[in-house]
């Protein structure tokens, strides 16, 4: 059998059937390597220098022949061999492996257009996706093969670039020439290049507005246009005659680029510099609601509250986070006392240029919460782009008592145990008693009641449904709250409804689309749902919105990574976490699997004191997979591991 390196969107090996095929990451990144190789071979020497470096010469060697006997082990399964082994020498067998590759003097034979179509598809995606290497060989390498690919993009453009007969052809030159312009905005040769294609077409006019239609689609909550509009789109106006306007089009392509990126904002905690404690309470519960609620927007992304906070206490790396993060605005607040008045200060700072778009002073007063919640959100979405819709806020005729009770329940849910719990349902179950439609207090009585169930771990089932039931009358009070789907997804998935779980988190997802804690729960239940690949992918979007992300993301990031085989992948996401010891389970099962049986007996022996009565079986059970084969991998770890 066949199978197909895929490197472009994210690095995988897929069989004939487009169907993703289990295989060590290390082991994937070498086959890559290898595939740029002279003769496709390589020695062990430089293979380890690859993957991790010049650091230990010994000690690389060492892992990349556990790595080989893993890729060995592997290809026993498959009943292939990808990789063969001589001696020193590692080489690919490319009678049993291709790939997506772009290489030099690949396809040369195919016709110019058809070519380019190829590329273009291929460039619209990431060039390997998020991978665990660092070393400076590997970085080197993957400078190389995106300079390769410009290089290849230009020399296919130019090929094609007379020979677009048909509207589908001239777009597919568009097409190219962006992708190429954003890569190397600022070479002469390049510009000089693109104004021909877009002047012979006599489309720079129609660029401009294909440009301004997507800005505005963006900026409406729509999805963007990929592509023209038909006729509706073109200009009326012909096309400027002369190169020089024809060079001013291409110059401004790249202003209209940044445009078009969908703006990134940072709500930071409140400093305090008021003597009553309180205050500050209120106001980061009110400052973290803001944030939620711009994640619903489609034309405006959110750092999650969770890094906001942890970036917010770490002054002196905030401008390296806000530029690595690509930060455009970041809303600073500041709580202070005005006489006998406590209040809020809020300015937005457009980052790029360290410019305050917008600044204003707020009341802390409980019953003045609501109204400036409002107002701070609408003048944040104002500021940010005129034509963002409204931000639909709560209710309008909901009591300002109820939504206090709601921020103070709030914040007893940032720390997942039983007494916070029931603090939280307490304020809830008061914000409700005057405010009985209020959404998102109703969520929120669903996540104390679903989370119960999962610290108490005694199956009670009425706990799962008081939080099913919670969860509906929030989605029948207010059908476009994100957290009202959540909820009911997190309730069905525990009480093993995969389907209606997975189906619910899907229109949560569509319903806030930049709301990581969403995506991470979506992905969660894919887990359970026995779809780590895709969970995968949604998990891995969740850290990108919420880069300072909790523990959660990374146990779930680690259990897709276990069922898709990636072992060394699930330690390394277990790794990344705060308290490791959370998942020790995972650690070992990992561990076990990976032959390091001295390494997993240390995690079981760890969780066994703080369980002593834990049963496999037992737990298996209660735990929520939707394939045996999900289970029966797991159950393997775990009993490998000596549980």
């Amino acid at each position: 059998m066949t199978f197909i390196l895929k490197t472009f969107g994210s690095l995988q090996l897929v069989d004939r059937s487009g169907n993703p095929v289990a295989f060590p990451e290390k082991g994937l990144l070498l086959l890559a390597y290898l595939f740029t190789a002279d003769q496709g071979a390589a020695d062990r020497s430089t293979l380890a220098r690859f993957l991790w470096g010049e650091a230990d010469k010994s000690a690389s060697l060492s892992t990349l022949r556990k790595v080989i006997s893993r890729i060995n082990a592997r290809q026993a399964e498959l009943g292939v061999n990808l990789l063969a082994l001589q001696a020193n020498l590692v080489s690919l067998n490319r009678e049993t492996l291709s790939s997506d590759l772009l290489l030099p003097g690949q396809g040369e034979d195919a016709e110019p257009l058809v070519r380019l179509e190829h590329v273009v598809k291929l460039m619209n995606q990431p060039f390997l996706g998020p991978v665990n290497c660092h070393s400076r060989e590997f970085q080197r390498w993957l400078a190389e093969r995106e300079s390769c690919h410009v290089e290849l993009l230009g020399n296919t453009l130019r090929a094609a670039s007379g020979l677009a007969r048909s509207r589908r052809e001239s777009e597919l030159l568009r097409k190219a020439a962006v992708i190429l312009f954003r890569t190397e905005p600022k070479d002469p040769d390049t510009l000089q290049m693109l104004i021909p294609i877009f002047q012979a077409e006599e489309e720079v006019e129609h660029l401009r507005d294909h440009f301004e239609k997507r800005q505005n689609s963006i900026l409406r909550g729509i999805a963007v246009l990929d592509g023209a509009d038909g006729g509706d789109g073109r200009s009326s106006r012909p096309a400027p005659a002369s190169a020089r306007e024809g060079h001013e089009a291409a110059l401004s392509l790249e202003a209209e680029r940044i445009r078009l990126e969908i703006p990134r904002l940072v709500l930071l905690p409140p400093k305090s510099q008021s003597i009553r404690p309180e205050a500050g309470f209120l106001a980061a519960s009110l400052v973290e609601d803001i944030t939620i609620g711009f994640c619903a927007f489609n034309s405006l992304q959110v750092i999650a509250p969770y890094s906001a906070v942890l970036i917010g206490h770490h002054t002196e790396t905030q401008k390296a986070f806000f530029e690595r993060q690509k930060v455009n605005y970041i809303l600073d607040t500041r709580i202070s006392n005005a006489g006998d008045e406590v209040t809020l200060f809020a300015q937005l700072i457009f980052f790029d240029q360290n410019q305050i778009v917008w600044a204003e002073r707020f009341s802390l007063d409980h019953m003045e919460l609501l109204k400036d919640r409002r107002a701070v959100a609408r003048q944040i979405a104002l500021s940010v782009s005129s034509e963002i819709e409204r931000h639909e806020a709560l209710r309008e005729d909901l009591n300002p008592v109820a939504y206090h009770r709601y921020l103070v329940g709030r914040r007893h849910l940032a720390r997942l145990t039983l007494p916070n719990l029931r603090r939280a349902r307490k304020e809830m179950k008061a914000a409700l008693s005057v405010s009985p439609d209020f959404a998102p207090a109703l969520s929120s009585m669903a996540r104390t009641y679903s989370k119960e169930w999962l610290l108490t771990a005694r199956g009670d089932i009425e706990l799962l449904k008081t939080a099913e039931t919670s969860s509906r009358q929030a989605i029948e009070k207010r059908s476009d709250f994100a957290d009202g789907y959540r909820e009911f997804g997190v309730a069905k998935l525990l009480q093993g409804a995969f389907d209606e779980s997975a189906e619910a988190m899907e229109v949560a997802e569509n319903l806030a689309p930049h709301y990581a804690d969403v995506i991470a729960d979506y992905a969660d239940t894919l887990v359970h749902c026995s779809l780590p690949a895709m969970a995968l992918r949604k998990i891995e979007r969740a850290i990108e919105l919420n880069p300072l992300a909790p523990d959660t993301y990374f146990w779930t990031a680690a259990g897709a990574n276990y069922a898709l085989g990636e072992f060394e992948s699930s330690l390394d996401y277990i790794g990344q976490m705060a308290d490791s010891s959370l998942a020790d389970r995972l650690s070992a099962a990992s561990c076990a699997m990976l032959g390091r049986h001295d390494k997993a007996r240390v995690f079981v022996r760890r969780f066994r004191e703080a369980n002593p009565d834990f049963d496999v079986d037992k737990w298996l059970s209660a735990v929520p997979s939707k394939e045996q084969w999900h289970k029966d991998l797991y159950r393997e770890g775990l009993k490998k591991a000596g549980f």
